[in-house]
């Protein structure tokens, strides 16, 4: 079975499909939270740890200035103690002390302890004394006496009495740090002890603590509604290109995301826009191709359906409607060759810029398929002497379009001329220029403007009549924007008509000299890429 041009064209694309979208990944697996939740959840963990980790760190600094208070307070008592049983007088007589339980009545009456602290005199001989301040468990004090136990803490305070000179003992009233230091008045002997409880100061820490943990858990909830605010407004785009994604049907394209700042959620709004219209511009490239193909192959088949319906017996008629029908197959064929060149004109691999073309060579060899199109006069009055980066085959289609058009609208006999040259233009810079020109009847204004676009035809050109679908022409336009430049026309009404592409290079040879370049850019391209006046065709 023979596949038809249409049959070709679906095969074609639908490989194209098949090559090119690749499968979707379908996998939903994972959270269903709403990524704002999953923003003000992250956020959360990240502020009670850093809330946890600064309550931990500034309760234990707090305990470790505890400590550090407490042996501060303990080492100034102590050194008190020392500094007044060196001077040894009392400070109210003035007389030499003589009985320890008087020296301690006399240091401990000057003494005022601190919050917790419990400074003790215990002498040899006499009941103990002692001074207490705020927030000390109580004690008697005629229980406090070597050899005898108090009525609280009896361990602990016998180790005091008897064990290391300084130390951190637990008790029933919780942990203590004391110090201990002895005297002696002739046969006289006393013990000075200093202890100090840290539950007071302990509890302190702890209410600062929970303080911390209050203001720390309201700052928390703070942050949250912050945290959800922010979120929902830094994600407001976001959502606006899920509704706009789901607004978007095949039938409207337009839709698009407003941008506000510079922002990472601004470059996506900027990107899903550029996507937005990359499938625009596909979706009417697309739509546009399928509109051409039924515009143009629907007269084709129409005519191929007839002849075939109305098929007769007689050999001659049946000859001559099979002849019909497959020139009507080949016009199909070129129809959709030209609208596949045109639907990729798009498309980056539309060309292939790759190594520099020696553009003697190509003019050459365009020359010598040009000469195959028909009976004319062919010459060729300039070749561009240098290379430039350019697509050899696409360069070499259009300018045989434009060829096979100078054909189409001139007699046997008549002179086309190609030419190629090196120049400058105001507007593209250094460029190369291919034209042909031809003896036809010329372009009139009115179709001058018309003639590149798609099954656009020339009117009144007299016995001339195209067989070709308009078509190409818009791909020698095609040819030329892809690759940066203009699809030109000079023409005057039965002077003939010079058709041409004008495409940038990055420099112009070495060889041309700058007045050359100069008067090129004059008289050539300057002029020939006016379209009647009305400027390039682009």
């Amino acid at each position: 079975m023979v596949a038809t041009p249409t049959q070709t064209m679906t095969m074609e694309t639908t490989a194209e499909t098949m090559t090119e979208r690749p499968a979707v990944d379908d996998d939903r697996r994972g959270s269903g939270v709403s990524a704002r939740w999953r923003i003000v959840a992250w956020l959360m963990l990240a502020l009670v740890i850093a809330l946890i980790s600064l309550v931990v760190t500034v309760r234990s600094a707090l305990l470790a200035d505890v400590g550090r208070d407490l042996n501060a307070d303990i080492e100034q008592e102590i050194g008190e103690f020392r500094s007044f049983a060196e001077e040894g007088r009392n400070p109210e007589t003035a007389e030499p002390f003589t009985e320890v339980h008087t020296f301690f009545q006399v240091l401990l009456g000057r003494q005022q302890a601190n919050r917790g602290e419990m400074i003790i005199g215990v002498p040899e001989r006499g009941p103990a004394l002692l001074v207490q301040g705020p927030g000390t468990p109580t004690l008697q004090e005629a229980g406090f006496v070597e050899g005898q136990r108090a009525p609280t803490d009896t361990q602990a305070f016998a180790e005091v009495l008897r064990g290391p000179t300084s130390g951190i003992v637990e008790t029933d009233a919780g942990t203590m740090r004391y110090a201990r230091d002895e005297m002696r008045l002739g046969d006289q002997r006393g013990t000075f002890v200093v202890l100090a409880y840290e539950q007071e100061r302990v509890a302190e820490v702890g209410q600062t603590t929970r303080l911390m943990v209050g203001v720390g858990a309201g700052a928390l909830l703070l942050a949250a509604i912050i945290a959800w605010l922010a979120a929902g407004q830094i994600l407001r785009p976001v959502r606006q290109v899920r509704r706009a994604a789901a607004e978007i049907t095949e039938r409207d394209l337009t839709r698009r995301i407003p941008v506000r700042g510079n922002d990472d959620i601004a470059e996506l709004a900027v990107t899903f826009n550029g996507m937005l219209d990359r499938l625009e511009d596909a979706f009417t490239a697309e739509q546009r191709f399928v509109d051409d193909a039924a515009h143009e192959l629907r007269t084709p088949i129409t005519v191929i359906r007839g002849h075939l319906e109305t098929l007769g017996d007689d050999p001659q008629e049946r000859a001559a409607s099979i002849a019909l029908v497959i020139d009507e197959l080949g016009r199909m064929s070129r129809i959709v060759t030209d609208l596949l060149a045109l639907a990729k004109a798009d498309r980056p691999d539309f060309l292939r810029l790759q190594e520099p073309v020696d553009l003697a060579e190509l003019t050459l060899d365009i020359d010598s398929k040009m000469q195959a199109l028909g009976d004319r006069r062919w010459s060729v009055s300039n070749i561009a002497d240098g290379t430039a980066v350019v697509d050899r085959q696409r360069v070499t289609q259009a300018v045989l379009q434009l060829a096979q058009n100078a054909v189409e609208h001139t007699r046997p006999g008549d002179l086309i001329e190609l030419t190629s040259r090196f120049a400058r233009d105001a507007e593209l810079g250094p460029i190369v220029h291919f034209e042909v020109r031809d003896e036809g009847p010329g372009v009139r204004p009115e179709d001058a403007q018309l003639i590149f676009e798609r099954f656009a035809r020339a009117r009144n050109l007299g016995e001339f009549r195209s067989g070709g679908a308009g078509l190409g022409l818009p791909i020698v336009r095609a040819i030329a924007e892809g690759h940066g430049g203009v699809a030109t026309v000079f023409s005057e009404p039965g002077q003939g008509a010079t058709f041409g592409i004008t495409l940038p290079v990055a420099e112009l040879p070495p060889a041309l000299p700058d007045e050359r370049q100069e008067e090129l850019g004059n008289s050539g391209v300057d002029q020939i890429g006016r379209l009647l006046g009305s400027g390039r065709q682009s």
